[in-house]
């Protein structure tokens, strides 16, 4: 396996029937539900976390069905997470194409995000499971709690890097965790797998947000999707300017300060010319390396497989992706 093409064509089947499984719980006698719905789930995106959640139910051998199901759920809570965020964010564009709030407006985006939460809490019932009802309720009270932090710490320079890492950790690492951890809950595999794909996740989940935050500065909206800076004009202190503001002085300083409490990203090539110079994203880069690593070891008491070698396979394609 070289690539994540070769990574999908290995869960082949399973990810046809997800996508069958998605389909059909996505259907409401409520049309604009029904119309929202087939706009964001085709908008687009790898749809890594469900992705997750199959190589490592198949990773531990698990032989049922519910892990298509599961798999839903996950991508739901996700895409609901996302309609929320676009929200609080006021973004206009994801993926390359307007949001849900900007095609339908908060109210109706707010509410079918709702609807996607309660139609996975409807689903997740079904492997008649207490501890992955009570993983995947704890999870997304986790989420909902880091979107609150980073609310909080908007237009906040003094923002610390171990106070970052809580936040990424709540607000993306803990639903890659949770759907690494479920595929091995479904196996029913022992608990020293259980807690590495656990871990796993997690470090996978972190390196994930770290190289989205270097992204944001480094590459351009052809490619992202979205406007170069974004964060920054969201008044959000990322890791790259974390580091920035204790390696500058002077007049430099004072503009990332100033572009952070002011949530303005108007001077974004000047900006990212500081960051540059400075290396912070060599060092943000080396970070994200260092969770991807911390992610690999923790797959060290996985039996050897093709499955194994994918997740092995897409610590690295973390590090390498454009988008």
């Amino acid at each position: 396996m070289k690539n994540f093409e070769d990574i999908q064509k290995l869960v082949q089947s399973d990810i046809a029937k997800t996508d069958q499984v998605l389909i059909d719980h996505l259907s409401s006698d409520v049309a604009l539900i029904n119309q929202m719905s087939g706009y964001i789930i085709g908008a687009g995106g790898k749809r890594l976390r469900p992705l997750l959640l199959l190589l490592c139910a198949r990773a531990t051998d698990y032989q049922g069905e519910h892990h298509h199901l599961m798999a839903v759920v996950i991508e739901l809570i996700h895409t609901a997470t996302l309609l929320h965020d676009d929200i609080v964010d006021e973004s206009n564009t994801r993926r390359g194409k307007d949001t849900a709030n900007e095609v339908w407006g908060n109210a109706a985006s707010v509410l079918v995000g709702d609807f996607l939460y309660s139609r996975a809490f409807e689903m997740m019932v079904k492997p008649d499971s207490m501890r992955i009802m009570t993983l995947l309720s704890k999870a997304t009270n986790e989420i909902a709690q880091g979107e609150v932090m980073q609310l909080l710490n908007c237009q906040n320079s003094a923002l610390t890097e171990k106070e970052y890492y809580r936040v990424i950790e709540r607000k993306t690492a803990v639903l890659f965790q949770a759907a690494t951890q479920i595929g091995a809950i479904l196996s029913k595999t022992d608990e020293t797998q259980e807690l590495a794909l656990r871990d796993y996740g997690l470090h996978l989940g972190n390196a994930f947000q770290i190289i989205d935050d270097v992204l944001d500065y480094e590459s351009d909206k052809e490619t992202m999707g979205k406007e170069v800076g974004d964060d920054l004009a969201e008044g959000k202190t990322t890791l790259p300017i974390i580091y920035a503001l204790g390696k500058t002085s002077g007049k430099d300083r004072e503009l990332l300060v100033n572009a952070i409490e002011n949530a303005d990203n108007s001077d974004i090539e000047h900006i990212v010319h500081i960051l540059q110079t400075v290396k912070a994203f060599d060092y943000t880069r080396s970070k994200a390396q260092e969770s991807a690593n911390l992610a690999k070891h923790s797959l060290s008491s996985l039996q050897d497989s093709d499955y194994k070698e994918a997740l092995i396979l897409l610590c690295d394609l973390s590090l390498q992706r454009k988008s």
